[in-house]
C-alpha cells in the first residue's frame, strides 16, 4: 500500500490518499507518528492500527462529545460523522457502541420533541420536522396516537389560537378578507382545515 497523496483540510488535520484512493482522516502528529509521507509505502500493521483502533476510538469520542451538547437521532449523528469523513464500518461501529449505553434513542428523541414543541407546532410540522432528522414515519405515528389516548398529544386548536394571539389577530373583529389571509398562513404552519374554520370562526370551504 503505498501513500499516493495528502491533502491539508486545516493547520491540524490532512486527508490520506491510498493507492489513489481516499483512506482516512489523521492529525498531522499521527502523520509524523506513523510516518506516513506522500510515495512512501505504509506497512499493513500500521495501516490496521489506524483502521481497527484509532479512528474507531476517535469517532466513540467524537460521540459522546456531541451527546453530551445536546440530544441527536441516529440519522442526525451519523450524518456528524460522515462529515468527519469516517468510513461507513467506523461510523457503524461508533453508533452501536453509544446505542449500547442508551445515548441514542429515537423513539425518547421524538417523544420529547413532541413534549417540547406541542404548544407552538402543529402536528403536520412535528411530524415533518422529526421525518427529516430521520424518526420513520411509523415511529411518528405510534407515539402521537398513544400520546393522543393518553391526553397528552398536542391541542391543535389551542395551539393554533396561539398563533393568532401572536399575530394579534381577532376572528371576531376581523374581516373575510382578513380570515382569508390568516388562514393561508395557518395552512402554512401545517394546520388542518378544520382547526383553521374552527379557530377563525369562518366558513372556508370554498378556500
Amino acid at each position: 500500500m503505498t501513500v499516493t497523496g495528502i491533502e491539508e483540510i486545516d493547520k491540524k488535520r490532512a486527508r490520506v490518499f491510498i493507492d489513489n484512493e481516499f483512506a482516512f482522516v489523521l492529525y498531522k502528529g499521527e502523520l509524523r507518528l506513523y510516518g506516513i509521507e506522500e510515495g512512501k509505502d505504509i506497512k499493513e500493521v500500521e495501516y490496521l492500527e489506524i483502521t481497527e483502533t484509532v479512528l474507531p476510538k476517535r469517532a466513540k469520542l467524537r460521540s459522546m462529545n456531541l451527546l453530551k451538547g445536546r440530544a441527536y437521532t441516529e440519522k442526525q449523528l451519523r450524518d456528524k460523522l460522515a462529515r468527519g469523513e469516517y468510513g461507513e464500518d467506523i461510523i457503524e461501529e461508533a453508533i452501536a457502541y453509544v446505542k449500547s449505553y442508551g445515548y441514542i434513542d429515537d423513539r425518547k428523541y421524538a417523544e420529547d420533541f413532541i413534549s417540547c414543541h406541542m404548544a407552538d407546532r402543529s402536528r403536520k410540522k412535528m411530524e415533518l420536522d422529526l421525518y427529516r432528522k430521520g424518526i420513520d414515519r411509523r415511529t411518528i405515528q405510534e407515539i402521537m396516537d398513544r400520546m393522543a389516548e393518553e391526553g397528552e398529544g398536542p391541542d391543535e386548536f389551542l395551539t393554533a389560537q396561539k398563533f393568532l394571539e401572536k399575530k394579534n389577530f381577532d376572528p371576531d373583529r376581523a374581516g373575510n378578507k382578513e380570515k382569508q389571509k390568516m388562514s393561508a398562513f395557518l395552512y402554512r404552519k401545517g394546520f388542518n382545515m378544520d382547526i383553521i374554520r374552527r379557530v377563525l370562526l369562518l366558513d372556508i370551504t370554498s378556500i
